[in-house]
C-alpha cells in the first residue's frame, strides 16, 4: 500500500508571502515544450507534453542507454569490436540514409567508438550496427529497447527501429518521456554520460579520393552557447521536424529540456537556448536538505529492524520562482509499503513530496542503512504477533 506520512507543517515551511507565487511565463513556437529541474522534480513548463510524436534521432538515445545499462552490468565492454555487415552498410550509406558515421563495409569497429558515432554524429548506420552487434538483429535489439522502457516507465513511448528512422508510426514518444530518458541516462550512468556526451566533434571514415579524415560536429544547439550544456540529442525528419532533447547543469543544478515540431535548423538552436536560459533565469533553487540529512523512516516487512531511516541521497531543493518569495505547503515522506527486506544501503526506497501553488515537487529518499531479511525464528514470531493483533 501507499503510505504517506505527514513531515512537516506548512507553517513551519513558510518561505514568505501570502499570495502563491504564478510561474514565470515563457512562450515559444515549438509545438511541443518540456523543461524539468532534475533537482527538486520540478516541472518548469509543460506544452502538450504527452503527445505521441515521431522521435527521429531522439529516438537513439535509447540505443545508447541500452548499451549503458548492459556496460553496467558487465555483460558489453567497451572495446568489444563489431562488423559491419555489407548489407547493413548497403542500406545506411549514402545521401538517402540521413545522417552516417561513414562506416565501411566489413570494417571492424569498437563499441566505445560506435557510441560516439551515435552520440556525436547521430549515426543511422552506426545505431544498426551497435544493435545487431549486441542483439545479433535490428528486430531482437528492438524487443530489448521497448523492454527496457517499460521498465524506465516510459508508458507512451514504443520503438520499432534503433535510429528513429521513419516507420510509418511505429515509433513514437512522447516529450514528456524523453525526458524521463534523458534522466535515467544522466543520473543512471554518471561516468558514461561524461564520456560520451557533450563533445564537440568526433572524427571517423576517410573521404573518396584524397583519403583525408572526416571529422564532424556536434548538432547540440546548446553547447558553447549555453553554460555547462552536456547533452543529449537533437533529431529531424521531414515527418518529425526540428527536435532536441538537451540538458544543462550550472552550479550544481541540472535541467533537462525537449521541443520539438520545429521549422528549420535555426529555430530549434533559438528556442533550445531561449528555453534553457529562462530555467535558470526565470528560477531558482530554495535549499531543503543536504546530502546524508535524516529526513524520516519506512516501515519494513520481514526485516532483521522493524523501520529504516531515510537519507537525502544529494542535496534536496525547490524550485521556485526567482526574486520571489513562495508559499510551500506540507512536506511527507510517500513509499510503497512497508518496504520488503532486503534492503540495501543506498536504496531509493521513498520520496519526499513538498505541496506547492502549481503542483508537487518529488525528490528521492534512501535507506540510510541495510536491512537483511529476518531469518526463520524472528519471521515466525512476527507472523504469530500478526495473528494475535499485537503487530
Amino acid at each position: 500500500m501507499i503510505r504517506a506520512g505527514l513531515l512537516l507543517t506548512a507553517s513551519s515551511l513558510m518561505l514568505a508571502s501570502a499570495a502563491p507565487a504564478k510561474a514565470p511565463p515563457f512562450d515559444t513556437p515549438a509545438p511541443v515544450a518540456f523543461l524539468i529541474d532534475l533537482n527538486s522534480g520540478a516541472v518548469l513548463l509543460s506544452k502538450d507534453a504527452d503527445r505521441r510524436m515521431p522521435p527521429a534521432s531522439m529516438a537513439k538515445m535509447m540505443t545508447t542507454n541500452v548499451a549503458f545499462e548492459l556496460i553496467k552490468k558487465g555483460d558489453l565492454a567497451l572495446d568489444k569490436m563489431c562488423t559491419v555487415r555489407p548489407e547493413t552498410w548497403q542500406r545506411w550509406h549514402g545521401p538517402k540514409a540521413g545522417s552516417t558515421m561513414f562506416l565501411s563495409p566489413g570494417e571492424q569497429v569498437s563499441v566505445e567508438n560506435l557510441l560516439h558515432g551515435i552520440v556525436t554524429l547521430s549515426g543511422n548506420d552506426a545505431s544498426v550496427v551497435l544493435a545487431e552487434c549486441i542483439a545479433g538483429t535490428e528486430e531482437a535489439f528492438v524487443a530489448v529497447m521497448n523492454d527496457h522502457a517499460r521498465r524506465l516507465g516510459l508508458s507512451n513511448s514504443r520503438f520499432g527501429n534503433s535510429n528513429g528512422w521513419p516507420d510509418e508510426g511505429r515509433t513514437y514518444v512522447t516529450a514528456r518521456d524523453l525526458a524521463t530518458l534523458a534522466r535515467a541516462e544522466i543520473l543512471n550512468h554518471p561516468k558514461l554520460y561524461k564520456q560520451f556526451y557533450g563533445q564537440p566533434s568526433f572524427t571517423w571514415g576517410k573521404t573518396l579520393g584524397s583519403g583525408q579524415a572526416i571529422t564532424q560536429g556536434n548538432r547540440n544547439p546548446l553547447l558553447g552557447r549555453v553554460p555547462g550544456a552536456d547533452g543529449l540529442k537533437t533529431g529531424h525528419t521531414e515527418e518529425a521536424g526540428y527536435g532536441f532533447t538537451g540538458s544543462a547543469e550550472q552550479n550544481g543544478r541540472r535541467l533537462v529540456m525537449v521541443v520539438a515540431g520545429l521549422t528549420s535548423f535555426n529555430q530549434r538552436i533559438e528556442e533550445s537556448v531561449r528555453l534553457m536560459q529562462w530555467g535558470f533565469n526565470a528560477w531558482q533553487l530554495k535549499p531543503l536538505f543536504k546530502a546524508g540529512t535524516n529526513v524520516g523512516t519506512a516501515k519494513v516487512q520481514l526485516g532483521g529492524d522493524d523501520e529504516v531511516a531515510l537519507v537525502a541521497p544529494r542535496d534536496l531543493a525547490l524550485t521556485i520562482p526567482a526574486g520571489i518569495l513562495s508559499k510551500v505547503g506540507a512536506m511527507k515522506i510517500r513509499y510503497q509499503g512497508p518496504v520488503k527486506a532486503p534492503i540495501a544501503k543506498g536504496q531509493h526506497i521513498a520520496d519526499l513530496v513538498v505541496a506547492m501553488p502549481d503542483g508537487e515537487q518529488v525528490m528521492p529518499l534512501v535507506a540510510a542503512d541495510a536491512v537483511e531479511e529476518a531469518g526463520f525464528f524472528t519471521r515466525a514470531w512476527i507472523g504469530l504477533k500478526q495473528m494475535l493483533g499485537m503487530a
